[in-house]
């Protein structure tokens, strides 16, 4: 007995081996909104049905806070990630300057054949783009009507918009990042900072990243936000509500573009490559409109009807250049700190 027990403890052993040995993990770094109701869910399922692999997405806040987590691991000889979704073209600088990625090509992600010219941002395709969008202020039109929106930086600096607005930290928010850098782009360096001077009286808090930012804007502590001009899109198909609209000031909206790409130091490059080239699929793509509620970077891709009538598109997008702001980001955002402390 003690022979048949002994060998029945072996075998299970032996079974549970196997099991370990033969499916293979993927680590994919990425932000809280896409892991949680964006995409995410779908590829993992369909992914790991088609390979034998365990995918396991981890987010625990903002795209920006992602990719510091990554850096720190990477320079600690640690990474925790084999590919990483959610790059901002705010953070293009950093991720390359800090040699985080794998270069890729065309042969080894077919669909990349199918991006957008204008979205391949990186020359060296260690990022490549799955969606874009246009950041912008969105307002509660059931607190501000049409006509006391404002329509330029100007003019939100008006009084009466004391403490009405909800913004992100750009040091921890690629959206509060964009937001930074539009209104560098809009009064230069370092015009920039008086600006901010005179828009705290205006503002009611700085959140970490863009999900608590937009929750409060949701519990209606505040009318106006930096979110996405996709937003009265996202209203109207899930909620059937206009009530969240766009505020586009000075016709503007900041251009930002997301990456993804194969952290260095994968054991698993093939099939880091093939996640890669699925998220670029129609399949996913056609889900980018109303899961992330961006554009999808596959230009092959049709988008619904109400998204195409309800997302913005702003007239007169802008963007910095990632080499200027690779040279300038540190001091930017020290010197936005000390304009926040000093008040």
């Amino acid at each position: 007995m003690q022979k048949r027990s002994l060998l029945l403890i072996l075998i299970a052993l032996m079974v549970i081996g196997v099991i370990g040995v033969g499916t293979e993990k993927l680590v994919v770094y990425t932000y809280s909104s896409f892991a949680s109701w964006g995409a995410a869910p779908f590829i993992e399922e369909a992914f790991e049905k088609e390979h034998d692999v365990d995918v396991q997405f981890v987010a625990t806040g903002d795209a920006r806070m992602m990719l510091t987590k990554l850096l720190t691991e990477q320079e600690a000889g640690r990474p925790g990630a084999d590919v990483f979704i959610g790059v901002g073209s705010v953070d293009l600088s950093m991720a390359r300057g800090k040699d985080l990625f794998v270069p890729l090509t065309g042969e080894g992600i077919p669909n990349l054949a199918s991006v957008r010219e204008d979205l391949l941002i990186d020359p060296t395709n260690s990022l490549i783009p799955y969606e874009h969008s246009y950041i912008t202020l969105v307002y509660d039109s059931q607190v501000l009507a049409a006509e006391d929106v404002p329509l330029t930086f100007e003019q939100l600096l008006d009084p009466k918009y004391k403490k009405m607005l909800i913004l992100e930290d750009p040091r921890t928010s690629s959206v509060g990042l964009a937001f930074l850098l539009w209104t560098i782009h809009q009064y230069g360096d370092p015009g920039y900072l008086d600006y901010w001077r005179k828009l705290l009286p205006n503002v009611l808090t700085i959140t970490q990243g863009w999900s608590a930012a937009y929750d409060l804007f949701l519990a209606r502590e505040a009318p106006i936000v930096v979110s996405f001009s996709t937003d009265t899109a996202y209203s109207v198909i899930e909620e059937g509500s206009t009530r969240y609209k766009i505020m586009l000031l000075n016709s503007q909206g900041y251009r930002s573009i997301y990456l993804m790409g194969i952290v260095k130091g994968t054991k698993q490059q093939g099939l880091c490559k093939e996640l890669l080239d699925f998220v670029l699929s129609s399949e996913v793509q056609e889900m980018i409109s109303t899961t992330e509620w961006m554009f999808p970077a596959n230009r092959e891709t049709l988008l619904p009807v109400l998204f195409y009538q309800n997302a913005v598109f702003p007239p007169d997008p802008v963007m910095i250049p990632a080499e200027r702001i690779g040279g300038n980001l540190d001091r930017w955002l020290l010197e936005w700190a000390g304009v926040i402390v000093g008040g």
